[in-house]
């Protein structure tokens, strides 16, 4: 990305105050949750006194991320010491273990599968590096939950036959592509090995990739997404390969819709606000695949391009209307990382 499109201190702050804003805001919630009896009838910060807020858990969780990695980066930020403070109030054992137990319960094998689990190990992946006794104590309290759901990956790759190609929640390379995250940081060879295993399975042989996208409430570039996963999968001189085959083209803009933004015509319907999303998330990805070629290569200057107009298209957008603001920010981070 250009000088212009870089995480300055300003723009961490806006994020930092944004997050802060939702994540314990407990309504609207929509949550994913099946009711087995009466009693199951709760509230959401009853049944997850951690992740609660952000209209959604998953976007709680990586509202969290978020504020986990500009604390990080920018350690003297004004707003350092309420992050630490809402760390300290909810990075407990006890809440923790709440959230542990709600996943033991019948019918909750499925909950917030893949795309939750994915950043809850991302989470836990961020604060494995912070090098402060803050950061080490959320870490540990954070890592039975860690542990749950790499236990979960660990069950469900090996019956999962086919991989889920939408621009949605279930997208299984954007999953890969975060719990690989996490296996590195943690030293998960076990978790690493399964998550390369299944994307070499899924994806090595896709080739000349058409790219129907967007659709209507895309947030993830499907085509993108696995080849940011297949990034991450492969060795370097593997992938090279690999993507010459799945998108032939790039070097002449083709498929052109990955070249161009979504537009978005309504941020203050849920659905249609993922199309920020969308461009926010091809703009991570458009620069992460960028930096796999020299200098000397066109293509790397037709990613950076890409990546550049993809992220001016929604950045504005990731303090707006409530629909986008609860979990643009994070896509607009992962871009500028």
């Amino acid at each position: 990305m250009p000088a212009s499109a870089s995480l300055t201190p300003a723009l961490a702050r806006t994020f930092a105050r944004v997050a802060l804003s939702h994540v314990t805001q407990e309504y609207p919630n929509k949550l994913d949750h099946v009711l087995n009896k009466r009693a199951d009838l709760k509230t959401p910060s009853e049944l997850h006194p951690v992740f609660f807020g952000s209209f959604d858990w998953h976007s709680c969780v990586h509202g969290y991320w978020l504020l986990a990695t500009l604390l990080r980066l920018f350690p003297e930020m004004r707003e350092a010491g309420k992050i630490e403070e809402l760390f300290d109030a909810q990075f407990t054992s006890a809440k923790v273990r709440a959230e542990v137990r709600y996943l033991g319960q019948p019918l909750r094998a499925t909950f917030e599968r893949p795309y939750g689990w994915a950043w809850l190990l991302m989470l836990s992946a961020e604060l494995n590096r912070h090098a402060s006794t803050n950061g080490k104590r959320w870490s540990d309290v954070l890592t039975p939950l860690a542990d749950a759901f790499t236990q979960r990956f660990l069950d469900f790759l090996p019956k999962a036959t086919y991989p889920t190609r939408v621009g949605t929640h279930f997208n299984s390379a954007f999953a890969i592509t975060l719990a690989l995250e996490y296996a590195e940081v943690a030293s998960n060879d076990s978790l690493r090995k399964a998550l390369v295993k299944k994307a070499r399975a899924w994806y090595s042989k896709d080739s000349d990739c058409q790219a129907w996208e967007p659709g209507g409430d895309d947030f993830l570039s499907s085509a993108l997404m696995e080849a940011e996963c297949m990034r991450r999968a492969l060795k370097a001189s593997d992938f090279s390969g690999w993507l010459d085959r799945f998108l032939p083209r790039l070097a002449v803009r083709e498929p052109a819709t990955l070249f161009t933004p979504a537009i978005v015509s309504d941020h203050t319907d849920g659905k249609i606000a993922h199309l920020d999303g969308l461009n926010l998330s091809r703009a991570w990805c458009w620069r992460s695949i960028a930096g796999t070629w020299p200098t000397s290569d066109a293509r790397r200057g037709v990613a950076l391009e890409a990546a550049e107009i993809h992220f001016a298209a929604s950045l504005p957008h990731v303090a707006g209307d409530y629909m986008g603001a609860h979990w643009l920010a994070t896509f607009a981070l992962l871009a500028l990382l």
